[in-house]
């Protein structure tokens, strides 16, 4: 698995654990290394461009996942570089016994999807994930005897890192801004539940092909400003930073936050997969409990460390 220590991949790497697969993980630190190993996970040390690192290690394995992305202005050339060789990986397993190789993409490769669409739908990405249609295909065509499938995450909330939480800390801090007029949907997972997801395509055999993973719950980005803002003991000011402004200081990245789009995850659902949580704004006690504790577990593993 690459990605492991980050936002989603962590969260998978813990579903995996609890459905008693054994877990090897890319990591580029010793450190990371060692506290996945005290959680009794096996870690190659290395990175993402440089497969030398970590190809024997991963060679031992029947499923590959990829939940990664460098960065960097070279991020889509590592990017290729790994999938390469994963999917090399994965036919060489193929060989052994069934074989599969899960792929991480974005639900932003659909662009604007204002009436609800599934795994179906044309793919019309923003500039910010414009590369990964091409990456996607070539995954999903890789063939050789492997199964090929590819997760396209929603927005995921829970923990103490992604949009939502950052969302929290800023209510926190008196102040929260959000691009565009707020009236555009987010398409939400829960980062427990997505996790879930992963570990479903992994296990099926019908778990090939394109997998949505979002909620469906169709939240409005204000509407979800507001139920945080009603939970604090002094209300922070919301602040909508009009597209243009929000594009100068952040860019591409911007397009992809004012998107509105109600996705549907259907052939997730066809696989028995059943989402916990259906709402954000229904749920701020509980993600500010966890966002309490991520930063907690964080200050720890700093001491520790």
């Amino acid at each position: 698995m690459t990605g492991a220590t980050g936002y989603v991949g962590s969260a998978v790497v813990d579903a995996l654990q609890r459905a008693s697969h054994q877990v090897v993980a890319l990591v580029r630190h010793q450190e990371k290394a060692r506290r996945l190993a005290d959680r009794g996970v096996d870690a190659a040390v290395g990175t993402l461009g440089n497969p030398n690192t970590w190809r024997v290690q991963a060679s031992s394995c029947d499923a590959f996942v990829h939940a990664a992305f460098e960065p960097s202005p070279k991020g889509v050339e590592i990017e290729q570089i790994a999938l390469e060789t994963l999917v090399d990986l994965a036919r060489r397993a193929g060989e052994r016994g069934p074989a599969v190789l899960v792929y991480t993409s974005s639900i932003s490769v659909l662009g604007p999807a204002p009436e609800p669409v599934d795994e179906s739908a044309p793919m019309a990405p923003v500039d910010l994930v414009a590369w990964r249609p091409a990456h996607e295909h070539w995954v999903l065509g890789a063939g050789g005897g492997l199964r090929a499938a590819v997760i396209r995450p929603g927005i995921v909330y829970g923990g103490s890192r992604g949009i939502v939480s950052d969302m929290l800390a800023s209510a926190e801090n008196g102040l929260m801004r959000i691009v565009g007029s707020g009236e555009n949907h987010w398409p939400l997972v829960y980062d427990r539940d997505l996790a879930d997801l992963y570990v479903r395509v992994i296990a099926s055999d019908e778990g090939h092909g394109v997998f949505h993973g979002t909620d469906g719950a169709d939240e409005q980005v204000r509407t979800i400003a507001d139920a945080i803002a009603a939970h604090r003991p002094h209300p922070p000011d919301i602040r909508c930073v009009p597209l243009p402004e929000a594009r100068a200081k952040m860019g591409p990245y911007a397009d992809a936050l004012a998107l509105d789009q109600r996705i549907r995850s259907a052939r997730s659902l066809a696989l028995g997969w059943a989402p916990s949580l259906h709402s954000v704004s229904g749920n701020i006690p509980r993600l500010f409990e966890e966002l309490r504790r991520g930063r907690a577990k964080r200050e720890q593993d700093q001491q520790d460390s």
